[in-house]
């Protein structure tokens, strides 16, 4: 590390995320042509939950799981660490769609789903800091405060009766946040450290027999078959598990677009400061701005602390080793220090970046084309530490031709349509976040409505 300005330590920057203490050693690559019963392309976590409730299902199944890079390297392994039961879709739309019940019982087996990830982990032996403390959400203006009413009244018609508001003086009980206006807090949420779940996870399903073969990045995906530089594997059923790299696949470059978002983490804090803040609970902690942040209090007692920064590369392009801006890791800073001032002059020790996948009406979808055998899972815009547990569990059951109540829920075959061709897609993304900096500034003011802003560029972008 190189010395600041300031005298202190400049944060590692990238090389991939805090949450790898050492980059792993990858497992040998796809040692030439293969055949398998079922190939799962991407070990994060949407393949391996995948390749574990297939295996578990039928323990005679051949899986072959092929990776890029090594396990958990994409937004599995950088993520908040955040196991929520937010839908990845806007629950109003799929409702007219596909109707109000089918979008209650994916509420609840959103939430049902968080605990799946804290059993499994706990009967495997995952050693992932999990800890179910809920979600704790704060507004710092007025019209941070209308929105976050409104959220609550959202979550208790679609079946979330325990969505709680809280005055200014419950939040504090549990985390004492400057400026804090209203806040809200639902149960249905785990904290975790992202990369220990994914890596347990890969080992986990090599030691049931599966198959996983890294730095062997796919280059086309076809009936029957998943081609690398390597070799090719062949399968009556391939399952696309790719999130935000599924636009460097042939054919796919419109389908999910990749966004990016950023995080830092501080050093550890000492007992002193956290006397000062609280947050006992291990709460994750989120708030309403259209910028809107997102946080933990890790196992090591730091704080790990996300973003957007530059949401979107022009012609879906990903970064490798996940380096940020200086000016997102300056804002990022700045964000805790305003939320939390106990932590001003704190060192920023990792910062890093992940690419996440959003379709472009914002809603997750799964599906398997029996007529060729292709099956995917993903564009979780951002909720994917518990969606890719209940994708996962509702691949298992198409594969296998179950007619379950998880492929009927409604973002199985779900068709999100396709972003615009570029410079559109660019301009589009640039445009829209450049307007929620400007409604966030404008509502700083005092406002109780939403900015007229926001709301349009909503309509725009289609987001929920």
């Amino acid at each position: 590390m190189t010395a600041t300005t300031a005298g202190r330590p400049a944060p590692v920057n990238g090389r991939v995320a805090h949450w790898f203490a050492e980059l792993p050693t990858p497992r040998p690559a796809l040692p030439g042509d293969r055949d398998a019963d079922v190939c799962v392309v991407g070990a994060g976590l949407t393949g391996l939950w995948t390749a574990y409730y297939l295996k578990h299902a039928d323990p005679g199944l051949r899986i072959t799981v092929l990776e890029a890079e090594f396990a958990g390297f994409g937004a599995s392994g950088r993520n908040g660490g955040w196991a929520s039961g937010l839908i990845p879709g806007a629950r109003d739309r799929m409702a007219r769609a596909y109707g109000k019940p089918a979008v209650l019982d994916w509420q609840r087996a959103m939430n049902e789903a968080v605990d799946e990830v804290i059993d499994v982990a706990a009967r495997e032996g995952i050693d992932a800091g999990i800890v179910k403390g809920g979600t704790l959400r704060v507004a710092r203006t007025p019209a941070q405060a209308t929105r976050l009413r409104h959220k609550v009244e959202q979550d208790h018609e679609w079946g979330v009766a325990d969505s709680a508001l809280l005055t200014p003086a419950e939040s504090a009980a549990r985390i004492r946040i400057d400026g804090v206006t209203a806040a809200a807090f639902t149960p249905h949420c785990a904290r975790l450290q992202p990369a220990a779940l994914v890596r347990g996870l890969a080992d986990t399903v090599e030691r049931l027999g599966v198959t996983i073969h890294e730095k062997s990045p796919v280059t086309a995906i076809e009936p029957g078959r998943a081609i690398t530089a390597h070799g090719t594997v062949r399968a009556p059923v391939v399952l696309r598990a790719t999130e935000g790299f599924t636009a460097s696949l042939k054919g796919l470059r419109r389908a999910w677009l990749p966004m990016n978002s950023s995080m830092i983490v501080t050093e550890p804090l000492p007992a002193r400061i956290w006397r000062e803040i609280g947050w006992e609970g291990r709460e994750t902690l989120g708030d309403t701005a259209h910028g809107h942040m997102y946080a933990q209090r890790t196992a090591d007692d730091r704080i790990a602390i996300g973003g957007r920064g530059v949401p979107y590369r022009f012609g879906s392009r990903t970064d490798h080793e996940g380096r940020v801006g200086e000016r997102t890791i300056g804002e990022l800073t700045q964000t805790l220090e305003r939320m939390l001032p106990q932590t001003a002059g704190a060192r920023v020790d990792h910062a890093w970046c992940g690419v996440l996948a959003v379709p472009r009406d914002w809603s997750a979808t799964v599906g398997l084309d029996r007529a060729t055998g292709l099956g995917w899972a993903g564009g979780y815009v951002g909720h994917g530490v518990t969606s890719t547990n209940l994708a996962a569990r509702t691949l298992t059951d198409l594969v296998l031709a179950r007619d379950t109540r998880l492929t009927r829920l409604p973002w199985t075959g779900h068709a999100p349509g396709t972003w615009e061709p570029e410079p559109f897609r660019w301009l589009g993304v640039r445009g829209l976040y450049v307007a929620y900096r400007l409604a966030d500034r404008h509502e700083a003011g005092g406002r109780v409505r939403t900015s007229p802003i926001a709301t349009i560029a909503d309509l725009i972008a289609r987001r929920p």
